[in-house]
């Protein structure tokens, strides 16, 4: 297996770099931007510093490569936050400098499209964070969910275990950044339901991987990031979510079979599957259409792993990814389930 290293961690008052990777919708939703690197400066002590492309729609995939590289090479800048996620990461890729970015080991938080980054920086050595974007999370109206703040402040600033735990409210409802009203209260929440667990009898810990579902499934047909000797996944611990997009429980099932049918499903030790996000602004579904979309989507996993990895234990309804609070998982990093005793422990 490669030798993947936690890398330095930054401290009140460092440089963070904010970067664009995906898209540049800060240049066209400033507010929650501005909001997000406000909570940088004031709640969390960093300095945000910003490259060509950050706020910039349309930049080229070099050019959003050169931002990667100057970012983690500037000696001066201590941890690298991504501003937002998008759809066209993956051309980023093949410009990416690995020798520049083992060299400069730094903390990468991201999420969602970022998940082409995380998987790179696997595969470079170095453990990422999937979670925490400045425009959704840090710039969520109203505050951050507290849930969500502690966990990014733990990962950004200490080392060792750390215990999730399941929300006491969420929501996958999201406000129109283009309506001022948006950000004038905090999203309106639901009590937490907790987590589901299957097959509870043991306790496993491995290498955190995984991230976004349709991300991966783009990677695999792409052959970028994803090891050819299978054996490198043995014994992690994989987490999967999806994204707004609202992905059919059929295509979860046939992402999930392609995953089994390259032999790589299997080879995990257990499987953490995030709430599903079950609402958007273009799919602004009733309360029952989002249950049944919930539904589909676990008896569609439920499906593919009785099929590939029978015993496999999974928890479903873990709280990363795109629904509200995100806790924050380390890439690459340890990641305990412990299913006699419901608990789940990262080690940031």
């Amino acid at each position: 297996m490669p030798t993947i290293a936690y890398p330095p961690k930054p401290s009140p008052g460092d440089r963070i770099a904010v970067v664009s990777p995906s898209a540049g919708l800060p240049e066209l939703f400033p507010r929650p931007y501005e909001l997000g690197l406000e909570r940088l400066r004031e709640d969390y002590g960093l300095v945000p510093v910003e490259y060509p492309t950050t706020r910039k729609m349309g930049a080229t995939p070099q050019e959003r490569a050169d931002d990667i590289h100057a970012a983690f090479a500037d000696p001066d800048v201590r941890a690298v936050i991504a501003s937002i996620g998008g759809d066209d990461q993956i051309t980023v890729l093949p410009l990416l400098d690995r020798e520049l970015i083992r060299a400069h080991p730094k903390p990468f938080f991201g999420m969602s499209d970022n998940t082409n980054l995380l998987a790179f920086l696997y595969n470079t050595g170095i453990v990422g964070y999937h979670g925490a974007s400045v425009m959704c999370e840090l710039g969520r109206p109203g505050t951050m969910h507290p849930q969500t703040a502690k966990s990014l402040r733990a990962a950004l600033f200490t080392s060792g275990a750390y215990e999730l735990r399941p929300a006491e409210h969420w929501t996958d409802v999201n406000g129109d950044w283009a309506d001022p009203a948006t950000f004038g209260a905090e999203p309106a929440s639901r009590p937490g339901t907790g987590w589901t667990w299957l097959n509870t009898g043991q306790v496993v810990e491995g290498r955190g991987w995984g991230g976004n579902l349709e991300i991966l499934g783009w990677l695999l047909m792409a052959d970028r990031e994803i090891a050819h000797d299978l054996s490198e996944y043995d014994g992690g611990v994989l987490f999967l979510e999806t994204s707004e997009d609202l992905p059919s429980g059929t295509e979860v099932f046939r992402a999930l079979r392609n995953f089994g049918e390259r032999g790589l499903l299997q080879r995990f030790s257990a499987l953490l599957m995030g709430r599903a996000k079950a609402w958007s602004l273009q799919r602004p579904n009733s309360p029952q259409e989002a249950a049944r979309h919930v539904a589909e989507q676990r008896e569609a996993v439920c499906r593919a792993l009785r099929a590939y990895a029978p015993d496999m234990p999974v928890v479903f309804d873990v709280d990363f990814g795109h629904t509200d609070p995100q806790l924050v998982l380390p890439y690459g990093g340890t990641i305990r389930v412990d299913g006699p005793a419901r608990r789940i422990t990262v080690t940031y």
